[in-house]
């Protein structure tokens, strides 16, 4: 068997590079380990920036994200009882979108139902050679049997635990790990805000955002080592209404429909390129989820690959994959470090005793009291949270 390329991975990076290839006719099949149902109903992020909303609307697969999204127009930050917004399109001209990751999967599967395009569930064995040559394969096991596709490039899209970045001789991490995480909730109830919330407080961070008009999604920062199973529904809505409380709103409640405990961590992969294999999305880098980069990353990460792939295969210039990786991780050095500002900023951090604690705390309202009292400040943020181009320039 033979495809011009094969993508190892069928999350949303995948999936939107398969589209890309398909726009500008370039062959290529999608091997997947999970199920089809299990890749539905992974439930990620949920806010788009502006670049991203754009992309899916150049490939025409804005369809649904126009029908569903929800478009904000900024953020609050919340400390000390007060509640300050930071509007984007004041300050750059830009908004951000509410839509599911789960949402897009979807929207993206199913297009690709439509094209009739090549994709495979259930693989095993999934085993990427021949990388530093001009013709790479990957052997894989389909339904029992064992067979192989060669290829002119093969593209990890695979996540963290995938094998494609094992594939890689020499390749270092770079790794920090946050001592807290986020307890998340869906809940069946609409918004009690028009945007996000971002609140610093003294037991710990809180968010309020959503998924729908009807469905909210709420954070609260705990102990990277704590149990769902110690936080009942009440315990849940009582920390939210203390850390998201102020004068004149209210936080509406509902049925908690899932809940769950995400770590918080920052990881890049010293490359994205190893000869014919190239990595995007999860499988070279991931954010904590304070700066909404995650989705977005990877995203970014198909858009410049796509440039790169169809430069190559389609008019022999190669130029654009060999810078791919350099252009794509010089990028993510700048959405990790806002990432790691949003989160140092807004999340309570243990000191080595109370006066220790209370030091950064006071020193975390000093922060916010600039960035809302400043223009220049919330511009910059503006920038960053919308979106940086999706270049390195």
């Amino acid at each position: 068997m033979r495809s011009q390329v094969v993508i190892i991975g069928a999350g949303p990076a995948g999936l939107l590079l398969g589209h890309v290839l398909h726009r500008a006719g370039i062959g290529f099949t999608i091997l997947e380990a999970r199920s089809r149902e299990y890749v539905l109903g992974r439930v990620r992020a949920g806010v788009l920036e502006q670049g991203s909303v754009d992309a899916l609307a150049e490939l025409g697969l804005d369809a649904d994200l126009r029908e569903r999204g929800l478009t904000h127009h900024g953020i609050h930050l919340q400390f000390e009882g007060g509640r300050h917004l930071v509007d984007f399109v004041e300050l750059v001209g830009r908004t951000v979108t509410i839509y599911g990751q789960q949402a897009l999967v979807r929207h993206l599967l199913a297009e690709h139902d439509r094209l009739g395009s090549d994709i495979r569930f259930e693989v095993a064995d999934v085993t990427p050679t021949g990388l530093e040559g001009s013709s790479p394969s990957v052997s894989f096991t389909d339904a029992g049997a064992t067979t192989s596709i060669d290829a002119e490039v093969i593209v990890g899209a695979d996540g963290f635990h995938g094998v494609c970045r094992p594939a890689i001789p020499g390749i270092r991490a770079f790794e920090r790990s946050f001592p807290f995480g986020w307890l998340g909730i869906l809940a069946d109830v609409p918004p009690s805000t028009d945007d996000l919330i971002y609140a610093l407080h003294p037991d710990g961070f809180a968010m309020h955002s959503m998924r729908s008009l009807e469905v909210s999604r709420l954070y609260l920062q705990v102990r990277h080592d704590e149990s769902i199973d110690d936080w009942s529904d009440a315990r849940i809505w009582d920390a939210l209404q203390t850390r998201l409380g102020v004068d004149g709103w209210t936080l509406h409640e509902g049925a908690v429909l899932e809940k769950s405990i995400t770590p918080m961590r920052s990881f890049v992969a010293s490359t994205m390129a190893h000869g014919r294999l190239l990595l995007v999305g999860d499988a070279a880098h991931i954010v904590p989820p304070t700066g909404a980069k995650g989705l977005n990353s990877a995203i970014a990460d198909v858009v410049l690959l796509g440039r790169a792939l169809i430069a190559a295969l389609q008019l022999g210039d190669e130029r654009g994959l060999l810078a791919y990786s350099d252009a794509a991780l010089a990028r993510q050095w700048k959405v990790q470090q806002f990432s790691e500002w949003m989160t140092d900023l807004l999340h309570v951090h243990e000191g080595a005793d109370a006066a220790a604690r209370a030091f950064s705390y006071r020193s975390q309202v000093g922060r916010l009291e600039y960035v809302t009292g400043s223009r220049a400040a919330r511009q910059s943020l503006a920038e960053q949270y919308a979106g940086l181009p999706f270049t390195t320039e």
